[in-house]
């Protein structure tokens, strides 16, 4: 249920303050009180949960100098003044400067409720369609993060937006490093519950006595997880380190819960391989209620050209940090990142990246060393899949033009020279990799 909206009070008569007070908390609003301008803007600012009714004539600063503070603070603030019989051009003018509408003295009560509902309706509205711009934003940004033109990507970002909607609980699982936490914030950002908290526990960074306070409590200081998260998402990481008396005591709270859930469970599982599996680790009816939507991100080596994109990616973001050019990928060395087995996913390239970053700042290295130094000499960089030349070829050409076009800032003329590439065939290439000039400008 949404909170109820306040109505400040902005006038240097108490008897009038009162009065108005009065009459709107019986006709069921909820009001605030304020004897000059100048107490008001202590407490008023943009996105104020509220209405103003303000007199005009008041020592200090009068109605209109306040009412041009708050249009600054915000613009979509209704505001009512309140004149007295001459004063009617006067609130005319106010309402040119933005007021919402006035009320003469004496005020008529059924028009001052008229004008609250109206005001109270409008600023609700408000301030709903800016939180659900922020949400929004906020799921833009989070789904922002989860690079890549894959097929296995495409399929998880349209997951993500499908079950972002749904009420049930939700099991991540996959790889170390594939970004199952990212994945679960996207879940959380993109979905109805987005304004509401999102709380991330994890499971294994506690013994069992501290784990189950910091679920069910007591907690010396703040609320246990599950009260926090109350209406919103609780992230269970590691969710297979739960042990039998807690998934037990899990399992009632998602039952007593009842359907739809008041808070949703997006639980991550780390276990890989046959005894070390969620469903082998949690007993069936809790493993059965958090699985009732279930996402496994794909690993690394899955994913084809993206891993060139995200390389590129991660190389010009270390090499602004560090204040030096990124490193030149050669198509030998773009054929190793391709065959890589990356065991550590994501988290083990941008690892490498950086290294990569670094190398080149001092002039030394290669990538090729980079992948041996973690276990990946040419023997056993083949993905256990295996691609045909051609994928090979295109996802370097691919990377080849988008990192030409980035040095050169979009200049085709630049990028035709350095490539030695006619025009109408870079053009053509460029359509083909959904590469746009106007992304690099």
């Amino acid at each position: 249920m949404s909170r109820k909206l306040k109505i400040a009070i902005v006038d240097d008569e108490p008897d009038m303050r009162e009065s108005i007070s009065q009459w709107l908390v019986l006709s069921g609003f909820e009001t605030e009180t304020f004897a000059s301008a100048e107490d008001a803007l202590k407490v008023i600012g943009p996105d104020w949960p509220g209405v103003v009714v303000s007199d005009i004539r008041m020592p200090g600063m009068d109605g209109m100098a306040f009412l041009k503070r708050l249009m600054a603070l915000d613009s979509s603030l209704p505001v009512i003044m309140i004149t007295g019989h001459g004063d009617v051009p006067m609130a005319v003018e106010a309402m040119r400067i933005g007021a919402m509408d006035f009320m003469e003295k004496p005020f008529n009560p059924d028009r001052m409720t008229a004008l609250a509902k109206k005001a109270t309706q409008a600023r609700r509205m408000t301030l709903d369609n800016r939180a659900l711009r922020r949400d929004l934003s906020e799921g833009q940004q989070v789904m922002s993060k989860l690079i890549g033109a894959s097929p296995v990507m495409e399929r998880l970002r349209e997951d993500i937006l499908d079950l972002g909607q749904a009420d049930g609980h939700v099991l991540i699982d996959g790889e170390t490093g594939t970004g199952k936490t990212l994945v679960a914030h996207a879940l959380h950002a993109v979905g109805p519950r987005a304004s509401k908290k999102f709380v991330p526990v994890s499971c294994a960074a506690y013994n069992d006595e501290a784990l189950t306070a910091r679920l069910f409590g007591p907690l010396e200081d703040g609320l246990p997880a599950l009260e926090e998260a109350r209406a919103g998402t609780l992230c269970l990481e590691d969710v297979e380190a739960l042990s039998e008396p807690l998934q037990a005591r899990l399992l009632a709270f998602i039952s007593d819960q009842g359907t739809p859930a008041e808070t949703r469970i997006i639980a991550i599982s780390n276990a890989r391989g046959e005894g070390r599996r969620a469903e082998d680790s949690l007993r069936p009816d809790l493993f059965y209620r958090l699985s009732a939507l279930k996402i496994t991100l794909p690993p690394l080596r899955a994913r084809g050209e993206d891993i060139l994109a995200l390389f590129t990616r991660m190389t010009e973001q270390f090499s602004e940090e560090y204040g030096c050019e990124p490193p030149q990928v050669s198509a030998q060395e773009a054929a190793q990142l391709l065959q890589a087995p990356w065991p550590g996913n994501i988290r083990q390239l941008i690892n490498v990246a950086e290294r990569a970053v670094l190398q080149n700042r001092r002039g030394t290295g290669s990538i090729a060393s980079l992948l041996m130094a973690d276990g990946e000499d040419n023997q056993q960089a083949t993905t256990t899949e295996g691609k045909p030349l051609k994928e090979y070829v295109e996802s370097f050409e691919k990377m080849l033009i988008d990192n030409t076009m980035r040095r050169h800032k979009g200049s085709i003329a630049s990028v035709m020279e350095e490539l030695c590439l006619p025009r109408r065939t870079l053009n053509e290439k460029m359509a083909k990799y959904g590469l746009q000039r106007g992304d690099y400008l």
